[in-house]
């Protein structure tokens, strides 16, 4: 696990600066491992269930930082035939938009972004965990 905790944190120096002051954050180095493990783990500290204190009813203080998205390691044949569907509610509004294409219009962080929050659950937390994940290329 490339985790990193609070403890952790004063290796990395100039990063430590640039996240909030309160609550628990956890660095997740995204160099080499797979879209899903990477969001899965993301999505777990988010929702809290990594620290000892989780109430699921409760909005957890974690901040989570994924680092190198621009690295992630994905087949050839996925980065090609992965696409992400949106509907924007009138008859064929349908829009379907390939992996690369959306690395390329809107950064390498979407994909990630996008595979966390569909993993976290639809409540009234979802948008206020979003805010607390931060992607960096």
């Amino acid at each position: 696990m490339n985790a990193k905790t609070n403890d952790e944190i004063k290796v990395l120096g100039d990063e430590a600066a640039n996240l909030a002051p309160l609550g628990k954050h956890l660095i997740i180095d995204a160099a080499g491992k797979s879209l899903g493990r990477i969001a899965s783990e993301a999505a777990k500290a988010l929702m809290g269930k990594t620290t000892p204190d989780y109430t699921p009813h409760i909005l957890s203080n974690v901040h989570v930082k994924i680092v190198n998205a621009g690295k992630i390691s994905m087949r050839d044949k996925k980065r090609t035939a992965k696409t992400y569907q949106t509907y924007s509610g009138y008859p064929g509004g349908r829009k379907l938009e390939g992996f690369s294409n959306l690395s390329k219009r809107r950064g390498a962080g979407e994909p990630i972004r996008r595979a966390v929050r569909r993993m976290l659950p639809r409540n009234s937390f979802l948008k206020p965990r979003l805010k607390n994940l931060e992607i960096t290329e």
